[in-house]
């Protein structure tokens, strides 16, 4: 088999050409071992209506072998210069040859210097797009932060909505008076509190 990736007739055909000559040289053994197989079969019919033929199964099988063998080694030959045949003028496309995906090639001719540059430019792209996926990946989660702030900020105003309502209900319109007011019972809910454990424990100790 060809050892030329013969990658410009892939790009072309779909598959490569030693793919196609391979499935090719499959194929035609196949066909071979199948035919012999079956003109094993006829001449083991045909034995068995000769009275008194000494010709045993075993012997028709080597010799089958043998017809096999010889018959591949003659396909392994032929077969060798078939493939090179269409490798060199059937499945290869000429040198002067352009698809029509790369036309664009023989209508802007690109040279070497021409080629570093756009390597260098699509370099520097590449490099651009990472920075800003970077930024763009900071930015993302500056917003989740964001949202996160705004969260408790619109807990803390419900809390502060929630003492002012609480204010008015106890009759103080002021929110700092509010404020007091719940310091103040706060304080007072702790004393309650303390003098309540000093009682628990003088019981205990009485």
């Amino acid at each position: 088999m060809s050892v030329d990736p013969m990658a410009y007739e892939a790009q072309f055909f779909g598959f490569t050409p030693q793919t196609c000559m391979l499935r090719t040289y499959i194929a035609f053994q196949d066909y071979l071992f199948e035919v012999t197989q079956a003109v094993e079969q006829v001449i083991l019919r045909k034995l068995d209506g000769i009275p008194g033929c000494e010709i045993s199964p075993v012997q028709i099988r080597k010799c089958t072998e043998k017809f096999l063998g010889f018959m591949k080694g003659r396909f392994d030959s032929l077969f060798g210069k078939m493939e090179q045949l269409f490798l060199q003028l059937v499945l290869r496309i000429p040198p002067n040859v352009l698809l029509p995906e790369d036309k664009a090639q023989e209508m802007h001719p690109c040279g070497e210097k021409e080629f570093q540059l756009l390597q260098r430019e699509i370099e520097e792209l590449q490099e651009r797009y990472k920075t800003e996926a970077r930024a763009q990946q900071a930015l993302l989660a500056e917003l989740e932060e964001q949202k996160i702030v705004q969260a408790k900020l619109r807990q803390t105003l419900a809390l502060f909505d929630e003492l002012e309502n609480a204010g008015r209900d106890q009759g103080t319109s002021d929110f700092r008076e509010s404020l007091a007011f719940l310091v103040q019972n706060s304080r007072k809910l702790q004393n309650i509190r303390d003098s309540v454990e000093r009682e628990g424990k003088r019981l205990k100790v009485s």
